[in-house]
C-alpha cells in the first residue's frame, strides 16, 4: 500500500550541505558566519532558567517583534517571525498559493522553492537569469503571463552573490500581479556603501514580503530564527491563520533579541566577512577560477579547464575542507565557497595550489 499523496511520492526532497562529525573539518559550504554569536548572546543564554521552559512562549513574539520594528524603522504589524526562513516560505505558499495555481522562480536560485512548491501542489514556472546573473528586462512581463501568483526572488543571488538594485525590485512589484517574496538571507554582508535597502518597499507595493534570517549575520544558524516583513495584509493572515500557535521557542526568542541589541557586534563580523570576501574573491582569480562580483557571504568559482568542479570539490573534502558543488546544468562547473575565517581561508587557498 501507498498512503503519500501522489505529488509528495513524485518528487525529489531538498539536499542539504553536508553536516561533518568531525570538529577539524573546515566547513565553507552552508553560508554560516564564520564567527560566533556576540557576547550579549552568550550572557542572555547564561541566564535562561530552566524554571522558564515550563511555560509556553510568546506566540507571536511581540518582544522581538518590536525590537525589529525599531531596527527597521516599521510598524509591529509589519513583523512576523518564524522558525527559520523555510518557516515563512511555507507559510507564504500555504496562505497566497491555491493548489494546483504557479509560483515563478529566477533560474538558476534556491532549490528549496520548488521542494516547497512541490510539496505543496504547485507548478513552477522557471525564468532564466542572463548570463551576469540579472533578472531580465522581461521579467515581469514573463511572470504575468506565466500565471504566476507569487514569485520567489533571493537578493543577493544565490548561488552567485549578485544583487539587484532596489529600484529594480521597485518596477517589479508594481508591474507583478502577485506576491513579491524578496528573500534577503545574505542582505547583511551588502556593502554599506551602496546604500541598498528594500524595506521601503513594503510601505508603498502592499505585495513585498522580505525574508530575514538570523542564520547568517547573527550567526544563529542553529537556532532557526527568521522574519518576515511586509504590508500588514500580507503578514496578518499569516500571523494569525496559517501559522502554528507556537512556532518559535522561548530560548530562540530570547537569544534572538539579544542578538538585535548586540547590533553593532554583528555588524563588526560582516565587515570582517567582506573583507575577506574581497581578498578571497582576488586569490581565486589569480588561480583562474573566476567569481562574479559578490555581495553576499560566499563565492561561486568557476573552475577551469583541464580541471573539473566535481574532482576539485571532492580534492577538498579529502583533506577536510567542504565547499559546495551543485551537479546542475549550467552551475555543474562551479563551487560554491563561503567566506570563512582568514585562517580557513588560507588552509583553502594553500590546498587549491596543491589540487590545481
Amino acid at each position: 500500500m501507498q498512503y503519500e499523496r501522489k505529488n509528495i511520492s513524485a518528487m525529489q526532497g531538498y539536499v542539504s550541505g553536508e553536516q561533518p562529525e568531525r570538529p577539524d573539518i573546515i566547513k565553507l559550504n552552508t553560508n554560516e558566519n564564520p564567527y560566533p554569536p556576540g557576547p550579549a548572546v552568550a550572557r542572555a543564554l547564561a541566564a535562561i532558567s530552566v524554571d522558564q521552559l515550563r511555560r509556553y512562549p510568546p506566540p507571536t513574539a511581540l518582544a522581538l517583534r518590536k525590537s525589529l520594528a525599531a531596527l527597521h524603522q516599521v510598524e509591529v504589524d509589519n513583523l512576523l517571525v518564524t522558525n527559520g526562513g523555510d518557516e515563512l516560505l511555507r507559510l507564504l505558499l500555504a496562505t497566497f498559493v491555491e493548489p494546483g495555481q504557479s509560483i515563478a522562480v529566477a533560474d538558476p536560485s534556491y532549490s528549496l522553492y520548488e521542494v516547497l512548491a512541490a510539496a505543496h501542489g504547485a507548478e513552477v514556472q522557471r525564468i532564466p537569469l542572463t548570463p551576469d546573473w540579472s533578472l531580465p528586462a522581461s521579467f515581469a512581463a514573463q511572470l504575468n503571463a506565466s500565471g504566476a501568483s507569487l514569485c520567489f526572488v533571493v537578493n543577493p543571488h544565490a548561488p552567485s552573490g549578485s544583487l539587484t538594485p532596489a529600484a529594480t525590485l521597485r518596477q517589479l512589484a508594481q508591474e507583478f500581479r502577485g506576491v513579491l517574496v524578496i528573500d534577503e538571507a545574505y542582505v547583511d554582508f551588502v556593502d554599506p556603501a551602496l546604500g541598498h535597502d528594500c524595506v521601503p518597499l513594503i510601505r508603498d507595493c502592499d505585495n513585498v514580503v522580505l525574508l530575514r534570517t538570523f542564520s547568517k549575520g547573527y550567526s544563529l544558524a542553529g537556532l532557526r530564527m527568521a522574519y518576515g516583513i511586509g504590508a500588514r495584509t500580507l503578514i496578518d493572515p499569516m500571523q494569525y491563520k496559517t501559522k502554528d500557535s507556537y512556532n518559535t521557542d522561548f530560548i530562540a526568542q530570547t537569544l534572538a533579541h539579544a542578538a538585535i541589541a548586540d547590533h553593532a557586534y554583528a555588524a563588526a563580523t560582516w565587515r570582517r566577512v567582506r573583507e575577506e570576501r574581497a581578498r578571497i574573491r582576488e586569490q581565486l582569480h589569480q588561480r583562474g577560477l573566476a567569481s562574479p562580483m559578490s555581495q553576499s557571504n560566499f563565492l561561486l568559482a568557476t573552475v577551469p579547464a583541464p580541471h573539473s568542479a566535481q574532482t576539485l570539490y571532492e580534492g577538498l573534502k579529502n583533506v577536510g575542507i567542504l565547499v559546495r558543488h551543485f551537479r546542475i546544468p549550467g552551475i555543474d562547473d562551479k563551487l560554491r565557497i563561503t567566506i570563512g575565517t582568514p585562517e580557513e581561508n588560507d588552509r583553502l587557498l594553500t590546498e587549491l595550489d596543491r589540487l590545481l
